[in-house]
């Protein structure tokens, strides 16, 4: 099983001054879902190399074993050191696609066209697609072959209304997650407010926030496995 991983490269959380990025859990737990199923590992992003990291992801209380595992491995900060360019990815050399979250991909991946080709060309091609936390997000010009939006009428989820306003940031995100997919036409689903959550429609697997993450990496794992005994 071969897995790319897309992170952002956008570190600027909006007006604020603030830095953003990936939620470093969000990377490490399925990371480690990954290589321990014996998968090979890509990383990418809009501009290669270091992606930004969210320094609140890094603060004590959001640290995880896996994250804690992530950093002591020095194989794998190197490899986040020199993600690749995403635009020199040909998705057909991957068995599966996944995004992890964090706010920056609201900012950058959602309307990034190589981001957005990236994803309608695996999922057309069958290649499953999961996304956590804000990365369902990045969704959102992403269309059916017909150029309906690739939501409609499909069971989504992603980050809450009520956990965006818990972190304090509805009003400077470019667009509410929750909100989005439902004006897009998806069937919007969610748990509890920081539980684990992830919900699949045929290919496509969203989980919720970053307690979502492992099992939607888990949920993937078991699709392409699944497909592979068929």
């Amino acid at each position: 099983m071969k897995v790319l991983m897309v992170l952002t490269s956008h570190d600027t959380l909006g007006d604020t001054g603030k830095k953003t990025g990936f939620w470093l859990e969000e990377l490490a737990a399925p990371y480690y879902r990954f290589k321990d199923s014996g998968a090979d590992i890509v990383l990418a992003s809009p501009v290669g190399g270091q992606p930004p990291l969210d320094p609140k992801s890094n603060e004590p209380d959001f640290q995880t074993a896996d994250t804690h595992r992530f950093e002591a491995d020095s194989d794998a900060t190197a490899q986040l050191a020199d993600t690749v360019v995403l635009n020199s990815v040909d998705v057909a050399e991957f068995d599966a696609v996944f995004y992890p979250g964090g706010h920056g991909p609201l900012w950058d991946l959602a309307e990034d066209r190589t981001s957005i080709s990236l994803i309608e060309g695996a999922l057309r091609q069958q290649i499953p697609v999961a996304l956590v936390c804000h990365a369902p997000g990045v969704l959102r010009h992403v269309v059916n072959e017909d150029g309906s939006p690739l939501v409609s009428g499909r069971t989504v989820t992603g980050f809450t209304n009520g956990e965006e306003d818990g972190v304090g940031l509805t009003d400077v995100v470019p667009f509410l997650v929750e909100d989005e997919l439902i004006r897009l036409g998806g069937n919007y689903s969610k748990g509890q407010d920081w539980d684990s959550y992830v919900v699949s429609d045929d290919i496509l697997i969203t989980g919720q926030n970053p307690n979502s993450s492992a099992a939607a990496a888990t949920a993937l794992i078991e699709l392409v496995d699944g497909r592979s005994k068929a």
